[in-house]
């Protein structure tokens, strides 16, 4: 960290091991005096939450919001986070490549809530927190003893919706190679686990969204595209029962969030060159597309699992013409 600019008041609070509501009710004044939360201000911010063991209930919402003022609001153009403070964000936060501290968790995902576009590495960053926590039991989200290594829960489900949701921003609409990336080896390392069934209902809404929006179809923005459905709720207990369902009643559901670039011809005139351009886009990438959904479905050299039968099922009802380098999968789901 830079040097610590700051007043005297809470630079006393740096020798203390506990912060209470008084504290937080000054420091809430010394920050927002001028309206203005600056560089050094952020900065003292991290090093009492990392100094201080006895924190108030005060403590996080003052910090996450602090902070988050900072990197999205007083940094010009207003809402759009640089590479500059992306990178001082993660440095900050990062241990070894961990964030081991729920209320800097919170900050991160915080500050992607709020943006209206950041870098994708941030996104990226914040959803190998939850892969870290899920594969090998590291980080915030283990704290209480909840989280089982090599399972997905609800609750880090629910984490990765909600970062994948704040990504949303201008330009982000459509799920990024960075992110199906770490989705799949979530999926790879939890594949022999119980896990929550939110997850194969995230997991193939995610990947799909990725690989049928390179494929040319106009992009839902994600909250449409990923959001849970009735039928999902219905669903029986069984994964057979689950998916069935998700693939002959649901995907419907999914797929009407969708546009070709042929029917937005026909209901929009006005998008025609958009359309055609997005589709001459297609062309050129849809391609490496097939093939890297191929390698992380195993080449088709071991079984499919489940979640990724019902999104390959997705994919061959929503898209007839993919490249012939899914064909053989989509052989085994037709």
């Amino acid at each position: 960290m830079g040097e610590l600019v700051i007043s005297a008041p809470v630079a006393g609070l740096m020798s203390k091991n506990k912060i209470t509501a008084e504290d937080v009710a000054m420091l809430r004044r010394e920050v927002f005096a001028d309206g203005v939360v600056g560089r050094g201000e952020a900065e003292a911010l991290f090093a009492l939450d990392q100094t201080a063991r006895d924190k108030c209930g005060e403590w996080a919402p003052f910090f996450v919001e602090a902070v988050t003022d900072y990197i999205v609001r007083q940094e010009k153009p207003e809402g759009y986070i640089s590479e500059e403070n992306a990178d001082w964000l993660v440095r900050t936060v990062s241990r070894d490549g961990v964030v081991d501290s729920r209320t800097e968790l919170e900050l991160l995902v915080h500050v992607l809530e709020e943006a209206k576009s950041s870098p994708g590495q941030l996104s990226a960053y914040a959803l190998e927190q939850v892969a870290h926590a899920v594969i090998d039991g590291k980080g915030p989200l283990m704290i209480g003893g909840e989280l089982v290594p090599g399972l997905i829960a609800k609750a880090e489900v629910d984490l990765l919706r909600r970062i994948l949701h704040a990504f949303g921003g201008d330009g982000n609409i459509a799920i990024t190679k960075a992110e199906a990336e770490v989705l799949f080896r979530i999926n790879d390392k939890t594949a022999a686990a119980d896990n929550d069934p939110s997850w194969n209902e995230l997991f193939v809404k995610a990947i799909a969204n990725y690989v049928m929006c390179s494929a040319g179809y106009e992009p839902p923005t994600r909250e449409t595209a990923l959001r849970q459905e009735n039928f999902l709720d219905e669903a029986g207990p069984a994964l057979g029962e689950f998916f069935s369902r998700m693939v002959s009643g649901g995907s419907a559901a999914i797929l009407e969030a969708y546009h070709s670039p042929g029917d937005i011809e026909a209901e929009w005139e006005a998008r025609n060159r958009a359309a055609e351009a997005l589709a001459r886009r297609a062309e050129t990438i849809d391609a490496d597309e097939a093939k890297w959904l191929a390698e992380r479905i195993g080449g088709g050299q071991r079984p499919l699992r489940d979640n990724e039968r019902a999104l390959l099922t997705l994919i061959r009802h929503a898209s007839p013409e993919i490249h012939p380098a899914l064909k053989p999968l989509l052989d085994k789901v037709a």
